[in-house]
């Protein structure tokens, strides 16, 4: 009930049906684990300035070459087919190799306006929070494996609540012979044992001995260590990859002042790189259309940059090292923020979960009543 199913089954939602309680509350949840992601784990200006502007122009100088040469082409072949065509070999070449050249002191220009202001292109909690909400079934399972422990342990807490509270029951039914103990005290399983287990998942957050006989502390607070790591493994690996972050870039609610920074940027590299063919191009076609093919070539760059930059991430997974940094950062965090990660899921709804299992409960007791009193009617 917690996980599955992911999109809402029933007939009007959100009473007469039900959706896991973490894809009905998937926006929420993923801003709430979010916000100290952003806050206290990872710095948006930490990640890019890791990122050497050399190494990220080399590794896509020669996608970014091939892009060039064909959107050159493909321009003035349409805007001045005849200029075009008639212009030497060596003239185009040397116009379509000198914009090529210009390509990676343009990539560096790009990133160091990026990280004078990244602010304005890249906002690193829309892009977690939106692949998440969209991609439930991810986040359904990011929730599954940091908290894998706690859940099967309240899955089994059933186990030995029920055992103990039964020996009560069983204590009760002697002592009364009521056949009302068994739906009432189902009722008290069903909600005692999800009550009491969801508790102990987080609380005590510092180890405390009980009775003189055993000493418990919050089983996710005990994990600390193993769920930092398999947080840094899941957000490096699923959610915070090269591929995520550049798409976020790219195509994010921000990208079009990163598209109009990069216009900018080939616009000025065109005209500085165009040389003497300059004068004979506007000639040609005219001052309009002169702007409108460097408006034309920029807008092609960037709808190539993609793919090229699917070079880079190679180079960027490793240059970020999301995985590690998680790690380290998650050991500085306070206990009310480490617990932030995993207390959403059980925390939106968590009455629900224990008045279900209460019912439950006592469904099976009223169960047992009429299996006992069909056998009391006709005794085998």
């Amino acid at each position: 009930m917690m996980f599955l199913p992911i999109q809402f089954v029933g007939i009007r939602p959100p009473y007469l049906g039900w959706q896991g309680i973490i894809p009905r509350n998937a926006a929420r949840m993923a801003s709430i684990a979010c916000d100290t992601l952003t806050t206290r784990l990872l710095k948006p200006e930490e990640l890019f300035d890791r990122l050497d502007p050399i190494r990220v122009a080399s590794a896509i100088d020669r996608p970014l070459r091939a892009a060039v040469e064909e959107i050159v082409h493909e321009v003035f072949e349409h805007y001045s087919p005849g200029l075009w065509t008639a212009a030497p070999t060596a003239m185009k070449r040397t116009m379509i190799r000198r914009v090529q050249d210009k390509s990676p002191q343009m990539i560096e220009d790009i990133m160091s306006k990026i990280r004078s202001d990244l602010n304005s292109v890249f906002d690193l909690k829309d892009m977690v929070v939106s692949n998440l909400v969209k991609d439930k079934a991810l986040l359904n399972q990011m929730f599954r494996e940091l908290g894998h422990g706690e859940f099967r342990f309240i899955s089994n807490s059933g186990i030995y609540f029920g055992f103990l509270i039964g020996c009560v029951q069983a204590l009760a039914w002697a002592l009364t012979h009521s056949i009302r103990i068994m739906p009432l005290f189902g009722g008290l399983t069903g909600w005692l044992s999800d009550w009491l287990a969801l508790k102990m998942v987080f609380r005590p957050k510092e180890p405390t001995r009980y009775l003189g006989l055993f000493t418990w502390q919050g089983l996710f607070i005990k994990r600390r260590q193993q769920v930092a790591s398999e947080y840094g493994r899941l957000m490096a690996q699923r959610v915070l990859t090269p591929s995520a972050i550049m798409d976020s870039i790219l195509r994010g609610p921000l990208s079009d002042r990163l598209y109009a920074m990069i216009q900018n940027e080939v616009r000025a590299a065109i005209d500085e790189q165009a040389g003497f063919a300059r004068p004979l191009v506007v000639l040609s076609v005219g001052g309009d259309k002169y702007l409108e093919m460097k408006r034309v070539v920029a807008g092609k760059i960037v709808e190539r940059l993609p793919e090229a930059m699917r070079h880079v991430e190679t180079y960027a997974f490793e240059a970020l090292d999301i995985e590690n940094t998680l790690k380290t950062k998650m050991a500085q965090l306070t206990v009310d923020e480490y617990e932030g990660l995993l207390r959403p899921a059980f925390q939106q709804d968590e009455w629900i979960l224990i008045a279900v299992g209460a019912a439950l409960g006592f469904l099976v007791g009223e169960m047992q009543v009429h299996v006992m009193l069909a056998f009391a009617t006709n005794p085998l």
